[in-house]
C-alpha cells in the first residue's frame, strides 16, 4: 500500500476560491456592460437632439430669409400662421396646426417635425404690437420637442425686419 503525503504547499485553487473569482468577475463585467450601455444610449440621444437642432435652425433660417423679403403680410387667422407676399411671389404661407408634434408646413409641404409651438408676433417700426397687415417686423418663436416629453428641447427666437415693407 502506498502512502500519500499531503504537504501544506499544494499547487492549485480550491473550488470555493474559483467560485469567488467567478462571482467577482461577473460583477465587474455586469458593471462594464451597464456603463457602456448607458453611454451608448446617451450618445444616440445626443445625436438625435443634435440633428433636431440642426433641422430647427435650417427651418428657422429658411422662414427668416423668406419673411425678410416680404412686401406685406396678409392677415392670419392664428398666431401660428403667417401669410405674406414678396415682390417675386404671392400667397406664401408658413403654418402650424397647433397640435404638439405636428410639422410646420410651408404651403402644404412639411418643413420640420416634432414642433411643440410656433408663434408669430407682429410689430411696427416703434416696437409696438400691431395687426399683421401693418407690421414691419415679425418675431418668430419656435419650440421643438424631440423626445416628446412635453418639455421643449430646442427653443429658437428671431426678429425679422421686412426689407421690402410698403413696396
Amino acid at each position: 500500500m502506498k502512502k500519500y503525503f499531503y504537504t501544506k504547499n499544494q499547487r492549485g485553487f480550491s473550488l470555493i476560491e474559483l467560485m469567488v473569482v467567478v462571482v467577482i468577475l461577473g460583477i465587474i463585467v455586469l458593471g462594464l456592460v451597464t456603463f457602456f450601455t448607458g453611454g451608448t444610449k446617451s450618445w444616440v440621444a445626443g445625436q438625435s437632439q443634435l440633428e433636431a437642432q440642426r433641422n430647427a435652425r435650417q427651418a428657422m433660417d429658411r422662414m427668416v430669409r423668406e419673411i425678410r423679403e416680404a412686401s406685406d403680410i396678409i392677415a392670419s387667422s392664428t398666431s401660428s400662421e403667417i401669410n405674406f407676399n414678396t415682390p417675386w411671389s404671392t400667397n406664401l404661407k408658413y403654418s402650424w396646426l397647433g397640435d404638439t408634434w405636428d410639422p410646420i408646413l410651408e404651403g402644404t409641404n412639411p418643413l420640420i417635425n416634432n414642433v411643440q409651438s410656433l408663434t408669430f408676433t407682429y410689430f411696427d417700426n416703434s416696437g409696438n404690437s400691431v395687426a399683421p397687415e401693418s407690421a414691419s417686423k415679425v418675431h418668430i418663436n419656435l419650440q421643438v420637442d424631440v423626445d416628446q416629453d412635453n418639455n421643449p428641447d430646442i427653443t429658437l427666437n428671431n426678429d425679422v425686419n421686412l426689407r421690402n415693407f410698403g413696396l
